[in-house]
């Protein structure tokens, strides 16, 4: 898996939530200053190619629909950032994220709770 521009993310997003789309339906669901009719029909053949979508085609229309799921994608991204900016450990992560967010102790406890009820 590769890994995302803004501009395909953004795109991906609004897929995921629609689950599938002709490219006006994802320019509907984009905020202003909405780019191109030809931007986002660009942005998606690329997607296509590097494989997060397909299309069933009807005539010269095309609808697509995402094959990488988002939490596919969230976990592939998850871990690409934490090799890249914590040389792979969960630790120096929650630790930057407790620091960063001046989490407290029973804030700190909570997530620990929160983490131990999902890996059981």
């Amino acid at each position: 898996m590769r890994e995302l521009t803004r501009a395909e993310e953004q795109v991906m997003q609004i897929l995921w939530d629609i689950e599938k789309g002709f490219v006006k339906d994802i320019l509907a669901k984009m905020s202003s200053p909405k780019p191109a009719y030809n931007t986002v029909s660009t942005i998606i053949r690329i997607l296509e190619k590097k494989g997060f979508v397909k299309h069933k085609a009807y005539g010269k229309s095309h609808e697509y629909f995402p094959i990488v799921t988002k939490d596919q994608y969230r976990s592939f991204s998850i871990k690409n950032l934490l090799t890249g900016y914590f040389g792979g450990s969960f630790s120096k992560l929650a630790s930057f994220f407790a620091k960063d967010e001046n989490l407290d102790i029973k804030e700190l406890e909570k997530l620990m709770n929160e983490v131990k009820d999902d890996v059981k």
